[in-house]
């Protein structure tokens, strides 16, 4: 267990600001490559991290949750664009979007979060590490042409995940591979003992590191080993952006003629419903990595994320969501407040307005080394010993979760896990509602639990399997809820048993809920 902290922002800001730091990094090339995958300007992702950082954190509940553009919408967006063949227009839709989020915060829809199971969260958290792992190996040894962020095993490149892997190493770039081993090696040893005991380390997170080595060696290949420098193709692009003079030719404005196109209310539910299902995932995987097991009001969720997307709409940027790998990068890089989501969001605008050639000059190389030791973290091989130990209910819908994630998409793979986790709830509520006992020609069958619709079949089975001559007693007195199906199918059975002399017993109390199973109060009984 954690010892007990403050969690006062100013009392953490040693943990905080170097967190922040490490989720700019992060941050940064995803906010661009969702954007390059959406067919939206570079600049508006970048709009969508900076309004996600500190607009959500200010108004979330959540302490280490981080939003910004998410790749699961990207499809989603690029189809909006091209179908209503205008940026402007698109803004108004997720300007609406927002409002619907809003509102569906306000009617308490946020609740439909605490459904997701656990076994299925867990399952998304190691599915996004294993995808980290393997889409950051080709950026790692040089070759880009999938975007940064694509968390979809089918993509836009018309590669998938693995071929990928085996198509990057026909196009190995040397410079790259040296700066991400590098990085792979400071990321591991800035934990290690011996580095730990130079105190300044605590407070230069070490993706800070990686970056700064990254582009000092690239400058090093330029002058003196000209064979190892890394072109720009493999730098960080900010889309022709040079800084404040440049923004009022790259920032777009929501075109409110729309209002009455029938087309944006449609693209704006789609995005609100996708959106809030999304970041209700992201929260609640993000408590699951709290050390402090906070608990994220999700109602107050969703109410943020649409005060989000209204604002990135009208300032020109991408729908916003809660997101999962900014989260998990929050949290491994040692944050304790909302803090950090803020100061990633002021970060962003700040560097990218101020030193947007200094950005230009980042290796992707070192970011994807920063990724990949996000990734194993999310996705170590002790998540698996403990979730396989709680029993097979618990590691299939676990398993089936990544398996569905990896080869589709996080929404997709979501929703398939929970079919699976849902037949495991089925199936133990159906061994353990009816229980049935026999001596002899003596039968009990007791209901142990609330009984559905859902075990009529099993009751039938069970009645149609008592034998002629039979005396068979009825207990259902301590269920809160007995279905109408039930009572029927039960009534039907003692109308039915006199052809097979059989007889049955109603166990009645005077407290049970269900009038089947209710002693009349004029009824006496002599003890």
């Amino acid at each position: 267990m954690p010892d007990k902290i403050s969690f006062k922002p100013l009392d953490n800001l040693s943990h905080d600001i170097p967190a922040a730091l490490v989720v700019f990094l992060v941050a940064l090339p995803l906010c661009l490559g969702i954007a390059l995958a959406s067919g939206a300007p570079l600049f508006s992702g970048l709009i969508a991290g900076v309004v996600g950082g500190i607009v959500a954190g200010t108004l979330s509940g959540s302490s280490l949750s981080v939003s910004g553009p998410a790749a699961g919408l990207a499809t989603i967006v690029f189809a909006a664009i091209q179908e209503l063949q205008s940026f402007p227009l698109f803004l108004l839709a997720v300007v609406m979007a927002g409002v619907i989020q809003v509102i569906l915060g306000l009617v308490r829809a946020g609740t439909i979060g605490h459904f997701f199971p656990v076994a299925v969260i867990k399952g998304m958290l190691a599915a996004i590490g294993l995808i980290l792992i393997l889409k950051q190996i080709p950026h790692a040894l040089g070759y880009d042409a999938d975007y940064e962020g694509d968390e979809s095993f089918f993509q836009p490149d018309n590669e998938n995940t693995f071929t990928e892997i085996i198509r990057s190493f026909d196009y190995l770039t040397p410079g790259a591979i040296v700066v991400s081993a590098v990085s792979l090696i400071i990321l591991v040893s800035w934990t290690s003992r011996f580095v730990k005991q130079f105190s300044w380390t605590s407070y230069v997170p070490g993706p800070l590191v990686v970056v700064v080595v990254g582009i000092v060696l690239n400058l090093l290949f330029v002058k003196f080993i000209p064979s190892l420098a890394i072109q720009s193709t493999h730098l960080v692009d900010l889309g022709g952006f040079s800084g404040v003079e440049s923004m009022t030719s790259v920032i777009q404005l929501p075109d409110f003629s729309g209002l009455t196109d029938p087309r944006i209310y449609r693209i704006a539910i789609t995005i609100a419903i996708v959106a809030s299902l999304e970041s209700l995932l992201s929260v609640e995987a993000t408590d699951k990595l709290d050390v402090y097991h906070r608990i994220t009001p999700l109602n107050r969720e969703l109410r943020a994320q649409g005060a989000c997307n209204i604002i990135s709409g009208l300032l020109g940027g991408l729908p916003v969501t809660a997101v999962i790998v900014r989260s998990s990068a929050n949290i491994i890089a040692g944050a304790r407040t909302k803090t950090s989501a803020i100061l990633h969001g002021i970060f962003l605008a700040v560097v990218v307005l101020v030193a947007p050639g200094l950005l230009q000059q980042i290796p992707l190389a070192s970011l994807a080394g920063v990724l990949l030791v996000v990734g194993y973290k999310l996705n170590t091989p002790d998540l698996y010993r403990q979730t396989f130990r709680k029993g097979w209910d618990q590691f299939l819908p676990f398993a089936v979760t990544i398996a569905a994630i990896l080869f589709t998409d996080l929404l997709v793979g979501i929703s398939i896990g929970l079919l699976v986790s849902l037949f495991f709830v089925l199936k133990s509520n159906f061994q353990t509602a009816v229980l049935v006992v026999n001596d002899g020609a003596q039968y009990l069958v007791k209901f142990t639990k609330d009984v559905s619709f859902l075990h009529k079949a099993q009751l039938r089975r069970v009645l149609e399997q008592i034998p002629t001559g039979a005396k068979v007693v009825i207990d259902g007195a301590k269920s809160q809820f007995v279905d109408a199906d039930i009572v029927e199918t039960i009534e039907d059975f003692i109308q039915g048993a006199p052809s097979k002399s059989i007889e049955v017993e109603l166990r009645k109390t005077s407290g049970a809920s269900t009038a089947l199973f209710r002693k009349d109060p004029t009824d006496q009984e002599s003890n």
